[in-house]
């Protein structure tokens, strides 16, 4: 499984002077000249993240920049720059190259980002494409998935499940939400939610040695997750699919009580802010049951696959 890879990572790859935040985060952070930077990279590739023969190459190519603004998003880090290197299909290489561009250009111009070169290269087989995005923080530091402490409020910006009906290739990175937040009150911790609700609240609470107990009648379940369970027709519900079908990057937040509240009462942003929890000292994904009881819940969400 993709979690135990990064475990073994974490323990084999060395500290450096120049590392802040390092593996296991939304993205690592740097220290240079006195100032600091965050860099974060995602690899896409067809047939796995997105089906090239059933939708537009520019929504793909738009996809492959917004992943990276989302994660420079749960750091509440402003984009900079960002180079992209595409492994493209001999066949039809040439054009899709272009289309995919057509796609994320528009979307780079949105954010001030700097397109700042990459890399090309060919083959026999299906696209893949890696876009890595330097940004840099604000006055307040970074947003981390270890500050959340017990006794913090579980605040989620948007709603959950069954992106695969669009979302995932049309969603809005929260890149300005996450800055304006963070600027305006005091946030503890912070993730975007790429591979599931469940999953991704759990690898916050872990990385910040507590736990996290969701009231699940307040999870905010989005129209296509009713969709999509009625369109499976397989036993799954609207709120199983918001807790695991992943690629909503929505906000997950650690919020102060007081700090929670305002926002709640503010309700700052363009997009809504729900509570739908909060953290605890126990480990573990829980939810709370009518009489107050804890029940584990269990952390889906996506994860690659590794064999041997």
């Amino acid at each position: 499984m993709e979690n135990e890879l990064i475990r073994y990572f974490r323990h084999q790859v060395p500290g450096h002077r120049l590392l802040e935040v390092g593996l296991g985060d939304d993205a690592a952070v740097l220290r240079l000249g006195g100032r600091q930077y965050v860099l974060t990279v995602d690899l896409l590739s067809d047939h796995v993240d997105f089906d090239l023969a059933q939708v537009d190459a520019r929504r793909v190519g738009r996809k492959l920049l917004a992943v990276n603004l989302s994660d420079i998003a749960a750091m509440a880090a402003k984009p900079l720059a960002a180079v992209i290197a595409l492994l493209l299909p001999r066949s039809g290489g040439m054009e899709l190259a272009k289309a995919l561009y057509e796609g994320l250009l528009p979307l780079a111009e949105q954010y001030d980002l700097a397109i700042a070169g990459g890399d090309t290269n060919s083959w026999d087989g299906p696209l893949a494409a890696s876009v890595t995005i330097l940004g840099e923080t604000s006055d307040r530091g970074p947003l981390t998935r270890s500050g959340a402490r017990p006794g913090d409020q579980i605040l989620v910006t948007g709603s959950f499940g069954g992106s695969i009906l669009g979302k995932h290739l049309d969603f809005q990175p929260r890149v300005h939400e996450a800055l304006l937040l963070h600027q305006n009150y005091q946030l503890h911790a912070g993730i975007d939610c790429s591979d599931g609700l469940a999953l991704d609240l759990a690898r916050l609470a872990e990385e910040s040695g507590c736990g996290a107990v969701v009231d699940l009648a307040a999870v905010p379940v989005a129209e296509d997750a009713h969709r999509l369970a009625q369109q499976l027709a397989d036993g799954s519900t609207p709120l199983d699919h918001a807790l695991g079908d992943g690629e909503d990057f929505e906000l997950i937040l650690a919020v102060p009580p007081d700090q929670a509240r305002r926002i709640l009462a503010d309700q700052p942003l363009q997009v809504p802010i729900f509570c739908i929890g909060q953290f605890i000292e126990t480990p573990g994904l829980w939810e709370q049951s009518a009489e107050g009881q804890l029940r584990p819940l269990a952390a889906v969400g996506w994860q690659h696959r590794l064999d041997g």
